[in-house]
């Protein structure tokens, strides 16, 4: 009981530390008004941003498609999706970032990513999932916002503060008193209960966040933002009964993911509604699918 004591006021005290430590360095997100810490500047980011696509880029195990059928249409969504951005309310940060964007041959990876600084690569594995023009927008949109909502940067200013406040607790338990084997399986347990506490439950915010503007950003863009529900759907398909539950997770679980698109829909629907629609036109079949 006395270690179990020990361990409750130890995280009690880790949580007072991170949010006394969290009011400097505070932005707030112009579509959900939730306050970021950010402790990294805007020119820091493009610059690592353009060091991890150079060498993604330049990596021989990446393959980089050449073929026009894969990489124009994600270069015409891409293109939609950037006009968007640079209307929205990231217009200042959209139109500082030097975009680009790479499809890379790997048809059994279903992924894409944007960088701090507007670096972009689509795998081709994620095409059967999206299907259309439209679903690859949803896909586009959201790796967008990460990068214009400075998601990445949020992550490292979290981890970094999570650190300093262990070695707080880590000071103010007195590791360097009593039994040390008992401190250090404090800490070592500090150490789970502030991933699974603080930095976990950022990260399925960074993802809703990039989910809700992502479809505005597709909508505006003149992509019809009900594909990106469909996109969830056939994503839930492929990976049921895999991965933690939504707790553990750094992600929504796919039905709270669907849930939450489906209530922000009318938002994007009137936005959409008042664009140029674009045809859905459908991706290539790629691996024989």
């Amino acid at each position: 009981m006395g270690t179990q004591r020990r361990l409750t006021r130890s995280i009690a005290l880790l949580s007072v530390v991170i949010g006394s430590m969290g009011l400097a360095g505070c932005e707030t997100n112009p579509y959900t008004g939730r306050s970021q810490l950010l402790m990294t500047s805007v020119g820091q980011e493009m610059q690592m941003g353009a060091q991890a696509y150079d060498q993604i880029t330049r990596d021989p195990n990446s393959r980089l498609s050449q073929d026009p059928k894969e990489v124009e249409p994600v270069r015409r969504v891409a293109a939609r999706i950037i006009e968007a951005a640079k209307r929205s309310k990231y217009s200042e940060m959209a139109k500082q970032f030097q975009w680009d964007v790479t499809v890379i041959k790997d048809d059994k990876t279903a992924n894409a990513f944007a960088l701090p600084g507007g670096k972009m690569a689509v795998y081709t594995g994620i095409f059967p999932i999206a299907k259309t023009e439209a679903g690859l927008a949803a896909v586009m949109g959201h790796e967008i916002v990460h990068a214009l909502a400075r998601h990445g940067a949020e992550r490292m200013s979290q981890g970094q503060l999570t650190n300093i406040g262990l070695q707080a607790v880590g000071a103010a338990i007195g590791l360097s008193g009593g039994n040390p084997m008992l401190g250090q399986t404090t800490m070592a347990a500090l150490g789970a209960g502030a991933k699974v506490g603080v930095l976990l439950p950022f990260s399925r915010k960074h993802e809703s966040e990039a989910d809700y503007v992502g479809i505005l950003l597709a909508a505006d863009a003149g992509y019809d933002p009900r594909e990106s529900v469909g996109l969830w759907e056939r994503m839930a398909q492929l990976s049921s009964g895999e991965g933690p539950g939504e707790f553990l997770s750094t992600h929504p679980s796919h039905d709270t993911r669907i849930d939450q698109l489906k209530s922000w829909m009318p938002e994007a629907m009137a936005i959409y509604q008042k664009k140029t629609a674009v045809p859905a036109a459908l991706l290539p079949a790629v691996g024989g699918r």
